[in-house]
Order: structure tokens, then C-alpha cells, then sequence
């Protein structure tokens, strides 16, 4: 059986049936089976967009042959007696508490808040009444913040192929479309989240895991440099052999409660600003020359600026067919993010434009992990007693580079309402002074960008601590302790913090004992 990787220029609404047929007609070769390895598209030349595919074929009329493998992720299995409590069930938590369960450990996940089923309802309930839940929100319950997203896999860290091929497989067999193996910008969408992390629950727990919801850690205790007891809001406390803390970017009063404890952070530079938001129309349109385009969902963009040399201003977490959602943790506070289904067919497209920040060269003074946490703390409540609610302050992004409120009507797709605003006088002079200089720099490279509004505050596209940890997340000072995934303030996305969780766990296995 011979077998070749192939390119392959195709339309944009092709068929599988012309795929087959363009194969044969180029190759020569009639009986035959493939497979898309890579599908990106191309849309360099606007009179000219299509898909370019790599495509790997087998056929006994093909004579050379070419080596095809993938690595794969070997979990050595054997029943063991150490018990594992993993905190935080974002992609980091699951699949580090997955992978441990798998190998055999007895493993206990807590998450703060509840089933994706619930968690759904009750940020239903926030967006039609502002009765803010604290532990179900898009913030915390089943399946971390990622759940309630654009649901994108791409990453850009490096040498996780093996973790990323495994993730990727487990996610298709709970429910993800078969296209997220070869799409070149794979993404899930929040409608397609929800199912996966139900599936992934079922699955955890079927191979005898045990996940505890509704529940928040609130202390440990901690005997000659290793965690025994892990104490929580409901009373009830945890033994355990190893603890992995997966808590994400945004649980502020757990971050507190672990420097108590002795964990040692360091403020990291980060990045903040506002949500950017356009008629998808005018993207696809700026994008491809055309409103619309028969076989692609919706255009995405991705821009960056070197602004004033100080900030590299950029665009970030682009949902395509999206819009806009109130993001926060706490009552009190006023975040926003963006989310899309996997059809991203909505009307609008947003994305955060931010600027890079250095606490200690804003603050012109060292800045510890503590006062990090309680400047970002700051001004996420300062956006929030502007508007005394959970309305979003927003301007066009005409007037924020003018630095004149008008007062057009404007649509968006934020569903708690929005409320006029000088986001340039909210956000840190020296931010928004760089994001002036950006979108100017978007403006011009985008036709019609400037047409469109600038929303709330973007303050989580990362976190704003490091813990101080090994490589394979093993907090220095301490024997059993990890911290993994976005909390740790080495991962972000869905792919780098699983990937994060993947690596600890397989860690933890060929060590324990």
C-alpha cells in the first residue's frame, strides 16, 4: 500500500464528492482513501479565496510511500492507594484529574461551582435580571471560563504536540466535530462546550473519579513543606497525598489565601483594555472584499500595533459571529469578554484590543503579587461604580481616538445594556494612550474599522501573578503541590492549559511513591 501527503487548492464550498474527484483527476489513481491533515484558508488575493488542504492518501496505485505517525500519549495504569485532590475543573483541572484517574490514583476535583447544566441557567438568569451569582457565572462552574467562549484550540506554545494530539481526541469522542484534528484555526463554540464538558464529567467519573460541586477551598494544611488537608466552604475537609490548584485567572480570594499559606507568587507583565465590536458584515467585508462567502463562517481578523514603542497594542480572543458577555467573578466588579456558537453566525464580530503593562514600570516601584491583585481588583470595580450596574461604559472608536463622547445610536450585542462613556479617562493614562496610537494603526489597515465601539473593561487575558514552580508545576517550597493551567500564570486557552494539566499530571505519575 503506497501513500502520499498532498496540497490541494479546492473552493471554498467545495464538497467531498469534488475533493474525491479533484484527487483522482490530478493523481491519476481511482481507488483510494484520505484524510485532511490541514485545512487553512487563503485570502491573500480577494479575487482568489479558497482552502488550501494538505491531504494524505493511501492507495495501492500509489508506489512511493511516505512515513506517517503520530505520537501518542501513553498512561501507565496500576492501582494505587495515593489520593489526589485537583481544585478548579477548566480544561487544566480536568485533564490533570482525568489523566491521574486513568493511571490509577484515587482523585477527588472540586469546583466552586456547578454542573454546566445549572452554571447555564443561572447566567441565563444574571443577563435577564442582574441577580449576579458569585459561583456560577462565565467566570466559574463546570468547564472554567473557557466553557462559555469562542471555544478556539489554537496555541502558540511549543513541544506540547503529543499533549495537544490526546486532548484533541478526547474532546472529539465527547461530542467536538471531527474537523478540530486539521482545521488550521480550530475552534468549539460555546453551544458545542456545554455538551463536551458534560460528556467529559460522565466519562471522569465512569472510570471512577468523583468531582464535588458547589464547593470552594478555603484553607490547607500544610505539615513540613507538603498539603494534608485540604479545607473547604462546605465544612467538609480533604486528606490527600498531592494537591493540583487549576483555579484559573480570575479566583482572587484563593490566589490571597495561598501566599497566606506560603506559595509564592511574582507580579508578570499582562495586558488590558476594551472589547472592539463591528457588524460581522463590515469584517467579511473589509476581509474579503464581500459580505459573505459560500463554505466560511465568518471572517476573523488579527492586529497588532508597536503603538508607542512602550505597549504592544493588539487585538485578542477574536470571536467571529459573536458577541459580547458580562464577564466578571465578583459582585461589584464590571469585566467583559467575548463568546460565539460554533455556527458564528451572529451579527457581530468583537474582539479585546489591549495594551501590554508592566505594573512595576507603570508604578514606577517593585509591585508584589498582592498589590497586583488589588490594582487589577481596582479598576475592574471602578468600571462597575461608573455605571453603577453591569451596563457596559463604551464609546466609538472614532471618539476614543478624538476624545469626544457623540451621541449616535449604536447596536450591540452586550445584553445588559451599555452607557456612554470616556473609557479613555477609565483605563490608565498610558494604556490608552497606546490603544490611540493602535487603532489608528487598525484604522489603517482595515477599511471601515473605525466605525466601530469600543465596550467595558478587558482585564483577564491573562493573569496578572506567576507562582514561582518547576517546569512541570511543582511549586518551589513545596513537596505535593502544584499549581497548573491559567492560574499558574504560565498557560492560556483551552489547548496550553489542558496541555499544562496533561504535563503535571503525567509529572506527578512518574514520581508519586
Amino acid at each position: 500500500m503506497g501513500q502520499k501527503i498532498v496540497e490541494i487548492k479546492m473552493p471554498t464550498n467545495y464538497s467531498d464528492a469534488e475533493l474525491r474527484s479533484r484527487i483522482v483527476n490530478k493523481f491519476r489513481i481511482k481507488n483510494f482513501s484520505f484524510q485532511i491533515e490541514n485545512k487553512s484558508l487563503d485570502a491573500r488575493n480577494k479575487r482568489d479565496i479558497h482552502w488550501l488542504l494538505k491531504v494524505f492518501i493511501q492507495s495501492e496505485e500509489i508506489k512511493e510511500s511516505v512515513p506517517f505517525s503520530s505520537e501518542t500519549l501513553s498512561v501507565p495504569c496500576k492501582k494505587r492507594d495515593e489520593k489526589v485532590v485537583v481544585v478548579g475543573s477548566g480544561p487544566a483541572g480536568f485533564f490533570s484529574a482525568y489523566i491521574l484517574q486513568k493511571a490509577g490514583f484515587n482523585v477527588i476535583l472540586i469546583e466552586r461551582g456547578s454542573e454546566v447544566e445549572h452554571r447555564g441557567q443561572m447566567i441565563e438568569k444574571f443577563e435577564k435580571t442582574e441577580k449576579f451569582d458569585s459561583n456560577n457565572n462565565y467566570a466559574y462552574g463546570e468547564g472554567g471560563a473557557g466553557t462559555f467562549s469562542d471555544g478556539k484550540l489554537t496555541s502558540r506554545s511549543k513541544h506540547i504536540s503529543t499533549e495537544r494530539g490526546f486532548i484533541i481526541n478526547e474532546y472529539v469522542d465527547a461530542g467536538a466535530p471531527q474537523e478540530i484534528k486539521y482545521m488550521a484555526h480550530p475552534h468549539l463554540g460555546s453551544d458545542n462546550l456545554k455538551i463536551i464538558a458534560k460528556n467529559l464529567r460522565e466519562k471522569f467519573v465512569k472510570i471512577g473519579g468523583e468531582i464535588i460541586f458547589n464547593t470552594c477551598v478555603t484553607d490547607l494544611k500544610i505539615k513540613k513543606g507538603k498539603i494534608h488537608t485540604v479545607e473547604t466552604s462546605t465544612g467538609k475537609n480533604y486528606e490527600t497525598d498531592y494537591l493540583i490548584m487549576a483555579i484559573g485567572h480570575s479566583a482572587f480570594e484563593t490566589y490571597r489565601m495561598l501566599i497566606k499559606k506560603g506559595v509564592q507568587f511574582r507580579s508578570k507583565n499582562f495586558a488590558i483594555g476594551s472589547r472592539m465590536e463591528h457588524p460581522q458584515e463590515l469584517i467579511n467585508k473589509a476581509q474579503w472584499g464581500i459580505e459573505s462567502l459560500p463554505g466560511v463562517k465568518a471572517a476573523e481578523y488579527r492586529l497588532t500595533s508597536n503603538a508607542d514603542d512602550k505597549h504592544h497594542v493588539y487585538s485578542f480572543c477574536m470571536c467571529p459571529g459573536g458577541m459580547v458577555v458580562p464577564a466578571t467573578a465578583y459582585k461589584g466588579s464590571n469585566i467583559v469578554n467575548g463568546m460565539s456558537m460554533y455556527g458564528r453566525d451572529a451579527k457581530f464580530a468583537n474582539a479585546a484590543c489591549v495594551a501590554s503593562l508592566n505594573l512595576s514600570q507603570l508604578l514606577n516601584r517593585e509591585v508584589s503579587a498582592l498589590e497586583s491583585l488589588d490594582w487589577v481588583e481596582k479598576l475592574e470595580q471602578k468600571f462597575f461604580d461608573f455605571s453603577g450596574s453591569y451596563q457596559a461604559p463604551y464609546c466609538r472608536i472614532e471618539d476614543f481616538i478624538t476624545r469626544k463622547i457623540s451621541s449616535l445610536a449604536i447596536e450591540t450585542s452586550y445584553p445588559l445594556g451599555l452607557v456612554s462613556a470616556p473609557l479613555w479617562e477609565l483605563l490608565p493614562k498610558e494604556i490608552s494612550e497606546a490603544m490611540k496610537v493602535g487603532l489608528l494603526d487598525f484604522n489603517r489597515k482595515m477599511k471601515g474599522f473605525e466605525k466601530g465601539i469600543l465596550l467595558g473593561l478587558e482585564s483577564k487575558t491573562s493573569s496578572s501573578i506567576q507562582v514561582l514552580r518547576e517546569k512541570s508545576g511543582l511549586c518551589e517550597g513545596f513537596g505535593n503541590l502544584y499549581m497548573l493551567g491559567e492560574g499558574s500564570g504560565y498557560a492560556g486557552g483551552i489547548i496550553s492549559s489542558a496541555a499544562d494539566g496533561v504535563k503535571g499530571a503525567m509529572h506527578l505519575i512518574n514520581n508519586a511513591g
